[in-house]
């Protein structure tokens, strides 16, 4: 019994010790899958493939067109150009109907608005209505937004005018500022057509959401303290845009003799304006008092002082709107203009402000509607907007989020809204200019001045504080570099924290301490999960940063010494077989490597070995292991390259 029993347990340890050589064989057998994973494609390669499929998918485009008619080939180019053509087989009389009167509501907001951005940016007031007419009506053949109101807006405005104002004083030399305006608006659509050709739109997002938050924010307060000049009818004010410059150029009109009845016409209508609107929000079928309420301020205010005489009184007033339809303005393009290049700058960043603020308004309106904004068609339909509006007396034109939302709330069903919009300026241009004579300059004051309390959003200021403290110093970097400096200055300021977040985070990247968490296969973070417990005499390590690279190499591989030396110092590591004998690094997260991240992890073994320690590999990626191949550094470490972190533990273990 006792010889049988003896047997048994001989038995048994012979299957044990076999299935633990099985083990270890099948362990081996999965770390040369990771040791002869296949070669990553060459730049070259992925390069030629890209064309490849390009080239393929174009043959396949003209295949499938050459079975077509001309009538139906022409028909389908047109229709990518145009797409007009494809939903305007489906519009109705009904669709008609809502977009018509949402055409009107937002051209008796337009009207007014237009009017007061001209101003905004130092051009006669015609200049706004131009731009209200021909980009609507480019824009509403080429767009893909069915709720974006084209046009002139605040911001763009004001940054158009702090930048070209700088080359040339609007004061002095009207003719020759308005020239450079348009040159830049040329400029802006060209550059804004060329990143949608060429799918350039990641260049937008180099102004952060942060930073738009704070720079709007800042050109929304510059905006309305210069607004103060038409409310008190100040004569003499400063062309500068930082909040020091204007408070004291409001100070000095003081000590001048200055008429209160500008004040008085304005803050009355301000106020009349801002009812309608809380009015508007209270009540959803209102909303369309909100909307006609400037057009309504201009028409009062206007009878008011054409009845009562009170520009002889000291009222200011607008005088003289040219009229009629929008002029060519091709002759004025001068590109020997010795500013030529500064104009060229000056439309690079104006590109990037206004599709940055179309874009995000039309994206913003599609996801309620539940479609997706194509972004490079989007760039490319402002783009020529710009382009064209350049040739026909036009600044530069973008999604007004204000028009858009009334647009929406008036029940637009297409851009048909942006077509009926613009014929009714183009109506005012031709037959209404002359009663805008006595319009007084306080109520396009006080038309603004309601428009800038939607751009200062706190609440989203607070919640970019709460999430992110790096972003917050960009907004505020922005906001008040707007407000203390310049519109450039304060946009630098916000990209130029924005790109040191970035390279802060690459140089510096975060490195864990893996545990395992009781009852999984799971190894994660010890201090996000306090129960995942350590492996003794075994420190595994994971860098949160998707490149190992001269950037941040050598910062990482002190970072490992330190942080072992620092848990054989505490003495929680060890085990009965000594200190920590076995470091194992998790690369799961790197995506790549260069020849600095390879040489920071050949003195970091070199480092480990001198003091009786091993370094392994774990999960590398196939870029990873094929650099650390082709540089020999795997036969350095002996092969200790694994699938997996417990494959890695377990194959010490039974070594």
């Amino acid at each position: 019994m006792a010889s049988s029993n003896m047997e048994t347990c001989k038995s048994e340890h012979m299957q044990v010790d076999i299935d633990e050589k099985n083990s270890l064989q099948d362990k081996i057998v999965r770390s040369q899958w990771v040791l002869n994973a296949p070669e990553p494609p060459s730049p070259l390669h992925v390069v030629a493939d890209s064309v490849g499929k390009t080239i393929s998918k174009v043959r396949d485009r003209f295949f499938s067109m050459t079975d077509q008619s001309c009538t139906t080939l022409l028909l389908s180019v047109l229709q990518g150009i145009f797409p007009i053509l494809g939903w305007g087989r489906t519009y109705t009389v009904a669709k008609f109907r809502k977009d018509f009167l949402a055409g009107l509501t937002i051209a008796s907001l337009c009207i007014p608005q237009s009017i007061g951005y001209a101003t905004l940016a130092h051009l006669d007031p015609q200049y706004g209505l131009y731009t209200s007419v021909v980009p609507p009506l480019i824009y509403a053949v080429m767009g893909t937004s069915r709720e974006i109101a084209i046009g002139p807006v605040a911001v763009v405005s004001l940054l158009l005018s702090s930048m070209v104002q700088k080359l040339v004083d609007p004061t002095t030399n009207p003719l020759a500022y308005t020239k450079l305006i348009l040159l830049a608006t040329l400029f802006a659509g060209i550059f804004q057509t060329a990143f949608g050709l060429f799918r350039l739109g990641f260049l937008v997002d180099f102004l952060s959401h942060a930073a738009i938050v704070g720079f709007v924010a800042g050109a929304a307060i510059v905006i309305g303290l210069q607004q103060l000049k038409g409310l008190l009818g100040i004569t003499h004010f400063t062309t500068k845009t930082d909040i020091i410059s204007v408070m004291k150029a409001v100070w000095e009109s003081f000590h001048d003799p200055w008429n209160p009845r500008n004040f008085i016409l304005g803050c009355s209508f301000l106020v009349f304006i801002l009812t309608t609107r809380i009015l508007g929000k209270k009540k959803k079928k209102l909303f369309w008092l909100a909307s006609i309420s400037p057009l309504v301020s201009i028409i009062l205010s206007t009878l008011v002082v054409y009845l009562t005489h009170a520009d002889k009184d000291g009222v200011k007033i607008v005088k003289h709107v040219k009229g009629g339809l929008n002029p060519s303005s091709i002759h004025q393009l001068d590109f020997n203009n010795p500013y030529v290049g500064e104009v060229a700058k000056i439309g690079l960043v104006v590109a990037i402000v206004a599709l940055t603020e179309s874009v995000a308004v039309g994206r913003s309106f599609a996801s309620i509607k539940g479609y997706q904004l194509e972004g490079n068609r989007e760039m490319v339909s402002i783009g020529l907007s710009n382009i064209i509006g350049s040739f026909t007396s036009c600044y530069v034109a973008t999604g007004s989020f204000s028009r858009t939302a009334v647009n929406y709330a008036a029940g637009c069903e297409t851009l048909v809204s942006n077509i009926v919009m613009a014929i009714t300026v183009l109506i005012s241009l031709q037959f209404l200019t002359k009663l805008l004579y006595y319009t007084p300059t306080a109520i396009i004051a006080s038309i603004i001045l309601s428009a800038l309390p939607g751009l200062i959003d706190i609440n989203e200021a607070y919640k970019i504080w709460k999430v992110d403290k790096l972003d917050f110093l960009a907004c505020s970097a922005a906001f008040f570099g707007v407000l203390f400096a310049s519109v450039e200055i304060g946009l630098i300021a916000a990209v130029a924290i924005s790109f040191a977040k970035i390279v802060i985070i690459s140089i510096r990247p975060g490195i864990e301490t893996l545990g395992k968490l009781p009852g999984t296969d799971l190894f994660c973070d010890v201090y996000q999960y306090p129960m995942a417990a350590k492996i003794p005499g075994v420190i595994i390590i994971r860098v949160k940063s998707a490149l190992l690279c001269f950037a941040n190499a050598n910062f990482v591989r002190e970072r490992i010494i330190k942080w072992v030396t620092q848990e054989e110092s505490k003495g929680d590591m060890k085990s009965s077989r000594g200190t920590i004998n076995l470091i194992i690094i998790d690369t799961s997260n790197l995506v790549n490597i260069d020849t600095s991240g390879i040489a920071s992890l050949e003195e970091l073994h070199k480092s480990l070995s001198s003091h009786g320690k091993q370094l392994a590999i774990a999960n590398p990626r196939w870029q990873v292991i094929h650099k650390l191949k082709v540089s020999n550094f795997i036969t350095k470490i002996s092969d200790r390259v694994f699938l997996t972190v417990e494959e890695a533990i377990g194959y010490k273990t039974e070594c």
